[in-house]
């Protein structure tokens, strides 16, 4: 079987969790002998340049992987005023790109349709908003089925506030047209059917995962960890955005404090809200124990883990969230919102409600301060994650293909 894909991230130019999960789900159908073509907005020299260390998959033929680079000024993560700014500083190339985010999605549609009459493929699979378009045309120009893969919408990357119509409009028709829809979580699952009317038959869910061996082996690190360190870490690993909740996340801080003064607070990550979280930590009097790390990458994801005691994930609406399952294969317990997907397959983990500061904080200094509980929360996720694999995700989107097939076959 052969499949067009369509993403707009891939290691190691990602920002966020959908390229680590198009990477992942990558391998994971390369092992079970998928052919994959993957059309990304991306330059080609950069796509290319990367991809003999990326996708050295076990007991699989990198020949199956084969990259198509299509020039677009599309960002993962971009909004419509992110594309302004981003035009702005284009200056001499301004015209070759659409003169808006929209314009842009359906340049990059078109030329979706065009690699689509070029290649051999059995089925589309489309990631996310801004590729549902170049799905749809591909599917126009081919009759070949589409299966479109929600790993966030709208409603969370906004918090239910503000929500883009015409994202809403577009996500929309992504699913209706598309022969099927796979979601990240069954929380994601029950959004999409309240939200879009998509009925549940359509939907087929596939927990995203992780691979043990793709954690890195860098040695030790001096880590909080180390029992007679009176100085603990709690680490938020992120985009620093609306919908991950890093508010929450100094508001719990705050109270930790009060109870617990010897604990220092790492913020990894960039975004929109940066300036007013440095803002927040400052007004509580806090700004002396929050350390704002930048964004990171690789290796240094992975130090920031296992240097931390405790990782917290407050997301408002996490359709999933990689991040915990990162953090547990490096021997770090996890705290995560109850509103996040990833709570369906990490049981061994502390959960809470992102709006609830004050148990957010009881659990953070229960976890540091209680060795017992640290210790068996790290041994028992650690387990339950190390079970995991992309292969076995990858397995699950099979099935799906298989039925989409088979149901058109005989149709």
């Amino acid at each position: 079987m052969k499949v067009l894909m369509f993403g707009w991230e891939f290691p190691p130019m990602n920002t966020g969790g959908l390229g680590t999960a198009c990477y992942g789900l990558t391998k994971g159908l390369v092992q079970n002998g998928i052919g994959i073509t993957l059309v990304l907005p991306q330059a080609a020299t950069a796509l290319h340049s990367s991809m003999a260390g990326l996708l050295k998959v076990r007991n699989a033929s990198i020949s199956k992987v084969k990259m198509r680079a299509v020039k677009s000024a599309m960002v993962a993560y971009m909004n419509p005023s992110d594309y302004e700014q981003y035009m702005l500083r284009m200056k001499g190339q301004k015209s070759i790109y659409g003169s808006n985010l929209f314009e842009e999605v359906e340049r990059f549609a078109k030329q979706a349709a065009a690699i689509a009459r070029e290649e051999d493929f059995d089925i589309i699979h489309a990631h996310d908003w801004m590729t549902y378009k170049a799905g749809l045309a591909a599917k126009r120009v081919s009759g070949k089925p589409l299966v479109v893969h929600v790993h966030a919408t709208e409603f969370d990357r906004t918090g239910g506030l503000g929500a883009n119509e015409h994202v809403s409009r577009i996500e929309k028709e992504g699913m209706e047209k598309a022969d099927a829809v796979i979601t990240v979580s069954g929380y994601t699952k029950q959004k999409i059917m309240e939200n879009y009317g998509i009925p549940e038959s359509k939907i087929k869910v596939v927990h995203n995962a992780i691979d043990k061996d793709d954690i890195p082996q860098i040695g030790q690190v001096d880590s909080g960890k180390n029992p007679n360190n009176r100085i603990k870490t709690v680490l938020y690993l992120g985009r620093i955005t609306l919908q991950k909740g890093p508010d929450y996340f100094i508001a719990a801080a705050k109270k930790a404090l009060e109870a617990e003064p010897n604990i220092k607070f790492v913020i990894a990550g960039s975004g929109d809200m940066e300036p007013r979280i440095i803002e927040q930590a400052a007004h509580l009097g806090i700004a002396h124990k929050v350390l704002f790390a930048g964004f990171l990458r690789d290796e240094e994801i992975h130090r920031a883990y296992r240097m931390a005691d405790l990782y917290v994930l407050p997301s408002v609406s996490e359709p999933f969230g990689i991040t915990p399952l990162e953090a547990v294969m490096n021997h770090t317990p996890a705290l995560v919102s109850k509103q996040s997907g990833v709570t369906e397959v990490l049981k061994n983990c502390l959960q809470v409600d992102f709006w609830d500061v004050d148990q957010m904080a009881n659990k953070m200094v229960a976890a540091l301060r209680y060795k017992e509980l640290h210790s068996e929360l790290s041994r028992s996720s650690y387990e339950e994650a190390s079970k995991m694999s992309w292969s076995k995700s990858a397995q699950k989107c099979i099935e799906v293909y298989g039925n989409v097939l088979g149901g058109l076959a005989h149709g």
